[in-house]
């Protein structure tokens, strides 16, 4: 008998932090800059990334002091995850949350880290960075990409 994988056999909270850090998947759609309507609570996503992402592989440039350069960088935890409502429908995170299994695309199903992006589910080559950009601007960058990829 096969034994579950551990995103089906753990809630996030049992994780250790090894198994948290690979549901990552390397889409990228978490360190994309969000607009916030201050009336609606409405999120609008822009295709302006975060100063550390890499737009080619979709990963941080300096992941582990990423706080010390963008320290409104959100550090996804069990409790963020629990709160935050924009995560897409694709995030692993969100998806074991809510008891659902992981897409096929996902390093951890397919094991080839490459096909989130031939998936077409990561930013790669669809984003530019965010230095330079006034943020009175980020409006002219708006996408609904993000939230409409099912995967």
């Amino acid at each position: 008998m096969t034994e579950a994988p551990f995103w089906k056999a753990k809630t996030l909270l049992e994780m250790s932090d090894t198994e948290w850090e690979s549901l990552c998947d390397g889409c990228g759609l978490c360190c994309l800059n969000k607009l916030e309507d201050w009336d609606t609570g409405e999120i609008a996503w822009t295709s302006i990334r975060c100063t550390l992402l890499d737009g080619d592989t979709c990963r941080c440039k300096d992941y582990e002091n990423r706080q010390k350069t963008v320290p409104d960088c959100i550090r996804l935890t069990v409790q963020s995850v629990n709160e935050i409502t924009w995560l897409p429908p694709t995030c692993a995170y969100r998806l074991v949350r809510d008891g659902e299994d992981l897409k096929w695309w996902h390093p951890l199903v397919s094991g080839n880290p490459d096909t989130v992006h031939e998936a077409g589910i990561s930013v790669r080559g669809q984003t530019i960075s965010e230095d330079g950009i006034d943020i009175d601007d980020y409006e002219d960058y708006l996408v609904d990409w993000p939230v409409n990829r099912e995967g």
